[in-house]
């Protein structure tokens, strides 16, 4: 498989902090997914809003309406839409809050590598079914159609 075909899969990264979004998107982009990236909720909106995206992965602290905020608006847009949120404040309260919301996950800051790819990748699976290591979607095989 070539990494074009594992950018069929976009995460989308919101963070209003710039080396934050840099260091998500190079954990991430270098898996084969293609990223998105956006340094508001307003802006994280619009992208889902315009582009095709498969993940949201969202800081809680964004200026104006929070990640909270964003993942409750993406699930009215697309119910489906798996939607992380990142914190460094991952408060019981915090937790509750974006499972309430229908959160696939809360991942605390500072970040893990393995466990942001982890998330991901379980993400992708629950909202789109079985994946190969490479990160494309299993087809089930069958008579030709």
């Amino acid at each position: 498989m070539t990494a074009t075909t594992r950018q069929t899969f976009s995460v989308l990264i919101a963070d209003d902090d710039p080396a934050c979004r840099e260091a998500l998107r190079d954990i991430i982009e270098p898996e084969g997914y293609r990223t998105l990236l956006a340094e508001s909720g307003e802006e994280a909106l619009d992208i889902v809003r315009t582009e095709s995206v498969h993940v949201v992965l969202t800081d809680y602290r964004l200026p104006r309406i929070t990640g909270l905020d964003v993942l409750k608006i993406v699930r009215q847009m697309r119910p489906q839409l798996p939607s992380i949120l990142v914190t460094a404040e991952a408060s019981a309260d915090i937790v509750r809050q974006a499972f309430a919301a229908q959160a696939y996950s809360v991942i605390p800051k500072p970040v893990s590598k393995h466990v942001v790819l982890y998330t991901v990748v379980r993400a992708i699976v629950r909202g789109y079914g079985p994946v190969n290591p490479v990160g494309e979607v299993k087809r089930e095989s069958g008579p030709a159609q």
